[in-house]
């Protein structure tokens, strides 16, 4: 007889409207173009996702000029991409299309905004990702890049200058509240934006989260390695209680002799994972354990982004 295992389901999990909008850019260029479609950078960050799109007909680039077939439309991918970028575009006579997630450019419209004012911009975020490279590249003054409240103290900013901060979309709640604190109680004539950056994907899929994590011997979180938001969600799990967090990449080599009988696993998937992954990774714990499935509901997501009307009525 298989042994029992309780299932928590976060909910929500999984795409997010952004990462909908810019799979579906993807599939309509190459439905309306043909292969090969190039992509610059991973669409999104979901290796699952990628590998689907190649054999569909997306070529992944990190830069335009990797482009062989300067006569196939590019995609820019949902992270955003600096200002520069469309520009070489242009230059290399290329038909492009921006899937930048449309938080992600009312980021880049805050930044333009305060650089319009001359105020200096505190940007938190993780370096090196391609959101913060996307939007630092939006102004053509000094964006002060912060990761933790240790950075703001190192900030050559005056303390009694008027400041602006925005953030990335897909950080931890709790991390970057520490930090906009610390940000506040150094600067106190500070502009902040007009609605809090943070995606209301990735609050939804943390707190989600949270609502369960404390049931939870084991959290498993389906994403990729570089998905900022897979990995904040690790965390968030082993913060809120669960014993064990792990990020899962790989279904097929995840090793369930971990688990033991009558355990309580909690699953969700990053905004950057289909739900088809969430239906494999049962199907596998079901192979060697009788499931009790508890769904979770946190928030219900109704949010849609369209598709440029340019690329709908292209060719």
């Amino acid at each position: 007889m298989n042994k029992k295992l309780d299932i928590y389901l976060a909910g929500p999990r999984g795409f997010c409207a952004g990462v909908e909008r810019a799979i579906l850019m993807v599939q309509e260029a190459i439905k309306k173009y043909g292969a090969p479609v190039y992509v610059r950078h991973e669409i999104v960050h979901n290796k699952y996702v990628v590998d689907n799109l190649k054999s569909e007909g997306a070529i992944f680039v990190e830069e335009l000029s990797e482009i062989d077939q300067i006569d196939r439309p590019v995609i820019f991918s949902a992270h955003g991409v600096p200002k520069s970028v469309p520009k070489e575009a242009e230059k290399l006579n290329l038909l492009y299309y921006d899937a930048t997630c449309p938080l992600v450019s009312k980021i880049h419209r805050e930044v333009e905004n305060f650089e319009k004012r001359n105020l200096p911009v505190i940007l938190i975020g993780h370096r090196n990702h391609p959101e913060v490279i996307g939007t630092m590249g939006q102004s053509s003054k000094d964006i002060y890049l912060v990761e933790n409240k240790e950075d703001v103290n190192k900030l050559p900013i005056p303390k009694d200058q008027q400041i602006a901060y925005v953030t990335q979309t897909t950080l931890s709640v709790d991390d970057t509240k520490e930090i906009i604190d610390e940000i506040k109680l150094l600067y106190t004539n500070y502009l902040e934006p007009k609605k809090k950056d943070i995606c209301y994907a990735t609050t939804n899929r943390q707190e989600a989260v949270k609502n369960i994590a404390k049931n939870c011997d084991y959290f498993f979180v389906l994403g990729s390695k570089n998905s900022s938001n897979s990995l904040r969600l690790v965390e968030v799990a082993k913060n809120y209680g669960s014993k064990h967090s792990i990020l899962v990449d790989d279904i097929e080599n995840l090793d369930l002799s971990i688990i033991d009988n009558n355990s309580k696993i909690g699953i969700t998937a990053s905004a950057s994972s289909p739900e088809i992954l969430v239906k494999k990774i049962l199907k596998k714990i079901e192979e060697n354990f009788e499931l009790n499935i508890i769904e979770s509901k946190y928030e219900q997501e109704d949010t849609h982004f369209k598709i440029p009307q340019k690329l709908k009525e292209a060719v």
